[in-house]
């Protein structure tokens, strides 16, 4: 099976030209980065995620986790390695605070080392990616004896985080949940049980550390009345190492359609006396401080989106530049399937897509950066802006966009790539979880319709939308003029998507209705406009003369543009249609007729 090999070329490239990884540099903080120094980590990097990540991503699949009894849940062989040598490498706290151990590198980096991560394995990955989204949330709201407590070893690596909100009975509506959590000195008793909790049990790290969301016996109904604790494994002792074990137990778990290396547990809290949890900040407004956990676990999932599509395109690539069958059109029968004009087509696809996800995830983690270190409140406020605007699209577009990638790498395998021995059907299957956890595709379109378009009256999308269309007619115009206004009219037909969906304000079930095609809409025609951009830039650097060493990819980048322009942005005029005359086509149909 072949072993992962990071794009590092398309990812410096990405960071050089459209994030300003100069300006970034210059944040406080960050001024000991340059390009050396993001090239080696870059380079390192990889060199983990194909020897200890990737070399156990085919085998993982095939062994699966395993619950083996008396609570106990087994990793597939050689996982409890790759994670030690994340973990030794200081890798998990890349963006951590450097007051507990992390290494305060910037976001956008770390985001380009999460998706070599995930490609290489997203079974395992996805234990770190939970690991951060702990370590985000106590940064932010934790008290400073559970930062003590708990950050360094979550960011070393020594001890795992996961992230508890569903119940049997509570999905999505997370004002039904009923775990309870009744105050005993300076903890609580945690009751109730835990569904979908991925790592929730195993033996990697000496400790884990779970977040969970519970009610006090006199909390207010619904969401507003929701807590948040820190339920451990093991309770820390006075010294700060795992003491005795709480009561928390994993009874099952989950068999499932991918992902089967990682374990996805129901884990029960208070077979006896209750499981110890301690408050994170006040209670009743656990649900607002989940978010932040949430909000970087939804734009992981999008990388993740990315990642899985990178690897199930190399492995599309690896096999059709080998693979002999039938004589392409103008070439000798000895040419590999990669001639044939409608595997190109597939190929080009994947590649074109996989890149405008890549600009956009780092764009995003960009602002997420900016949002924090910009010189002035107002930079900052509007990088925070950007990044709220962006987020529901690198999750829902990205991991809708997996589905595609990965079905067209079967479907380049041929026959071969319907049968698990070939590999390719693993990236399918593991992709298909994407658009669901950490909130479905529809629920990251009802964020973005209600919460970041209709709130403020479509103000930050027409911002967004004004950046695409001056581009269009200013420095994208004078690099192709043919590809620029390809891109206006697809800038057009998105205004119009978005007056539409305005005119639904005030009914919110039409809204609804073509959320989802108004959301991907966004998607299609941001990925065409970063692909312009860096084109462009690519055509910049040729003209230079300054890296002829880069020239085939410099110009692969330009083509990859070129082809997203024809191929795929023209899904932007169609969804556009769709937002403006689809929601009473919805709504008129009744339940029975379905």
């Amino acid at each position: 099976m072949p072993l992962y090999e990071a794009p590092l070329d398309d990812m410096r490239f990405a960071l050089r030209h459209l994030v300003g990884g100069g300006d970034l540099m210059a944040c406080p903080g960050y001024d000991a980065l340059d390009e050396d120094l993001v090239d080696s980590i870059l380079s390192e990097s990889a060199k983990v995620c194909q020897d200890a990540l990737s070399s156990v991503n085919y085998s993982g699949h095939l062994e699966h986790a395993r619950h083996i009894g008396d609570g106990r849940v087994q990793v597939p062989k050689g996982f409890k390695e790759a994670h030690d040598a994340l973990a030794e490498g200081g890798w998990i706290g890349l963006a951590a605070d450097p007051e507990y151990g992390g290494q305060g590198l910037p976001r956008t980096l770390a985001t380009a080392v999460s998706e070599m991560w995930q490609a290489a394995n997203m079974s395992l990955a996805l234990c770190p990616l939970l690991s951060q989204g702990v370590i985000d949330a106590l940064e932010e709201v934790g008290s400073d004896d559970q930062k003590a407590t708990y950050l360094p070893a979550l960011i070393e690596g020594r001890w795992t985080g996961t992230m508890n909100l569903t119940e049997p009975q509570a999905g999505t509506d997370l004002a039904s949940l009923r775990t309870q959590a009744i105050r005993e000195g300076d903890h609580y008793r945690i009751k109730g049980q835990k569904i979908f909790i991925t790592y929730g049990e195993h033996e990697m790290s000496d400790n884990i550390i779970h977040l969970v969301l519970a009610r006090t016996p006199d909390a207010p109904e619904g969401i507003k009345g929701i807590s948040l604790f820190i339920v451990p494994k093991f309770l820390p002792d006075e010294n700060g190492q795992p003491g005795e074990r709480n009561d928390v137990t994993c009874i099952s778990i989950e068999d499932k359609l991918g992902i089967l290396g990682s374990p996805t547990c129901v884990l029960q809290y208070g077979e006896n006396d209750g499981a110890v949890g301690y408050l994170i900040g006040e209670e009743n407004k656990g649900l607002s401080y989940m978010f932040i956990m949430m909000n970087r676990a939804r734009f992981e999932v999008g990388v993740q989106g990315l990642g899985i599509s990178q690897m199930a395109y190399q492995h599309a690539l690896a096999y059709a530049r080998e693979r002999m069958q039938g004589q392409p059109l103008g070439r000798s029968a000895t040419t590999p399937i990669i001639g044939h004009p409608d595997v190109k087509r597939l190929l080009a696809e994947m590649k074109s897509q996989i890149e405008a996800m890549r600009a956009l995830a780092y764009v995003a983690a960009a602002a997420m950066d900016r949002s924090r270190l910009a010189d002035s409140e107002a930079e900052r406020a509007a990088a925070h802006s950007r990044l709220e605007l962006l987020v529901p699209i690198v999750k829902a577009w990205s991991t809708e966009l997996s589905l595609d990638v990965t079905s067209a790498g079967v479907q380049v395998h041929g026959g071969t790539g319907f049968i698990e021995e070939t590999g390719a059907a693993q990236f399918y299957r593991d992709a298909r979880i994407l658009p669901i956890y950490e909130g479905t595709t529809a629920i990251q379109a009802n964020d973005l319709v209600f919460r970041k378009t209709l709130r403020d009256q479509g103000a930050g999308v027409s911002g967004l939308l004004a950046e695409m269309a001056a581009d269009a007619k200013g420095p994208l115009a004078a690099f192709d003029a043919g590809q620029a206004e390809a891109l206006g009219k697809a800038v057009e037909a998105a205004e119009m998507g978005l007056q539409a969906l305005l005119s639904y304000a005030n009914e919110p079930a039409k809204a609804a209705a073509v959320g989802v095609p108004y959301l991907k809409m966004l998607g299609y025609v941001t990925g065409g406009w970063l692909m312009l951009r860096s084109a462009k830039a690519a055509q910049d650097e040729l003209s230079s003369g300054a890296l002829t060493a880069a020239d085939s990819f410099l110009q692969s980048k330009i083509k990859s543009a070129a082809f997203y322009v024809s191929h795929v942005l023209p899904r932007v005029g169609a969804l556009a249609a769709t937002v403006s005359a689809g929601a009473e086509d919805v709504l008129a149909l009744e339940d029975d007729w379905l």
